[in-house]
């Protein structure tokens, strides 16, 4: 009680104190947040005749798509050999890239002996990047044309609009037919819709704006209320 008392007829160390915890949680999510990024330590291990086609780390694939990848990339293996792991992880270690990451995973599962006919696609979900790395026997029906196509058309086109399922499976069936032996069927075609900017905001924009509001709102009251109740308390006390 009494230390309540004391913080009313100070509110300025009230307001400090308050301040001191904001930025004191701020600063956890801060260092917090590099242990949740994934490096090539932190995604399992695999090995060439594993029959793990998909890691899912950043749980964006339903049960529905991955088993419709696996099912595809199982088909793939059995008919020509040729094996792919699909990789989606949940923000990049410092430093990373989904190029360089692919090319780890690649390196860590698969002794060379075995590397040529090994393919890995990595897609991160922070920044939407992706990336192919193949072997020698992969990269003598994927060009590296192709390969960036798939990851800057085929899966970028569904994933722009949010929808990671559609992304990667359209990503895997392209890869298939082209590690079949099959032409390739290319990228999605993009239909361009001229739209008029309207007047309204968007409803991103408007949470945003709400948000902001709430701020001030609360930083406001963290300043008033503490002073109008040091002042009730002295105009009680003169009483």
């Amino acid at each position: 009680m009494r230390q309540l008392l004391h913080y009313l007829r100070n509110p300025q160390k009230l307001l400090q104190h308050l301040l001191m915890v904001v930025l004191m949680i701020l600063a956890i999510q801060l260092v917090a947040s590099p242990a949740s990024a994934t490096g090539v330590y932190e995604v399992p291990a695999l090995a060439a005749g594993d029959k793990t086609w998909v890691v899912d780390q950043a749980e964006i694939l339903s049960r529905v798509s991955e088993g419709t990848i696996s099912s595809t990339l199982e088909e793939l293996a059995q008919k020509t050999g040729n094996q792919v792991r699909v990789v989606t992880i949940h923000r990049l270690d410092y430093g990373e890239t989904p190029e360089s990451l692919a090319n780890q995973l690649f390196e860590k599962w698969f002794p060379p002996e075995v590397q040529a006919n090994q393919t890995v696609l990595v897609l991160d979900n922070v920044t939407n990047g992706a990336a192919i790395w193949a072997g020698e026997k992969a990269k003598s029906l994927l060009s590296d044309a192709a390969a960036r196509s798939i990851v800057e058309e085929t899966l970028m086109v569904p994933i722009r609009k949010g929808n990671y399922n559609q992304g990667l499976m359209d990503g895997v069936d392209r890869l298939a037919a082209i590690l079949s032996g099959q032409p390739d069927p290319g990228p999605p075609q993009v239909v361009e819709v001229v739209r008029t900017e309207g007047t309204f905001k968007k409803a991103d924009e408007t949470n945003r704006g709400g948000a902001t509001v709430v701020v001030v709102v609360l930083l406001l009251a963290a300043t008033v209320i503490p002073m109008a109740t040091y002042y009730f308390y002295q105009y009680m006390q003169s009483q």
